[in-house]
């Protein structure tokens, strides 16, 4: 026999309809908003990889900008370096020049007050020994009838420079086809002279020709007695 339904079952079957939609109606809402939340932060992360993109754009110019800085001063360090080569060419004959024209004349007024009278100066002498095995250059040879003074001029004369020109004033004579008994005398000349350069260089007995005005002079004393070799 069928059970009458009653009004309160019917309630009821209701009631449940009506809680199943809502739970329905929640768990859709639910994942609309995780659906959104997950779009938003799609959204963010391909905000942000594009931001990421244009930094990296960015940078890329930058970086090519710096390559053709990079570029730019290679090419002025070039030129500096050919300019400075130029320079050091001219320098060269300007070196010439300032043994030449300044030193070279001074040297027969600087040695004749020191009683050495000066019959010939000659720039840049290469010599070969007698027994024709060493070879020798001397910047500035000074000579008169029983004397010859060796100079030689350096931009800045350093100590080693005055050990370097000893060797060569006490080795001249195995290279001098002259009066085998004239004196043999040294000296040496700078523009710059390192600290106490003037001072061992006098000690050894050789005069020193610095730079006076337009001009030079010798540093050596009135007093001062040259070494002969």
């Amino acid at each position: 026999m069928t059970q009458a339904v009653t009004f309160d079952d019917v309630w009821k079957m209701f009631q449940e309809m009506v809680r199943e939609d809502r739970e329905r109606r929640a768990e859709l809402d639910r994942r609309m908003q995780e659906t959104d939340r997950q779009m938003q932060e799609t959204d963010r992360r391909m905000q942000e990889t594009d931001r990421q993109m244009q930094e990296t754009d960015r940078r890329m110019q930058e970086t090519d900008r710096q390559m053709q800085e990079t570029d730019r001063k290679f090419q002025e360090t070039d030129r500096l370096v050919k300019e400075v080569s130029r320079q050091v060419g001219n320098l060269g004959s300007r070196w010439g020049e300032f043994v030449e024209g300044i030193v070279a004349p001074a040297c027969e007024t600087l040695f004749a007050k020191r009683g050495i009278p000066v019959h010939r100066v000659s720039p840049r002498v290469k010599a070969k020994s007698l027994d024709g095995s060493r070879r020798m250059e001397i910047d500035l040879m000074v000579v008169n009838t029983d004397s010859v003074v060796l100079v030689e001029v350096k931009s800045r004369l350093t100590a080693e420079d005055v050990r370097d020109h000893l060797k060569r004033v006490r080795e001249f004579k195995e290279f001098y086809e002259g009066d085998s008994g004239a004196k043999v005398m040294g000296a040496v000349a700078g523009i710059l002279i390192d600290n106490d350069v003037d001072r061992f260089a006098m000690n050894e007995g050789l005069f020193v020709i610095v730079q006076s005005g337009d001009s030079v002079k010798l540093a050596n004393d009135e007093t001062f007695v040259p070494r002969i070799w």
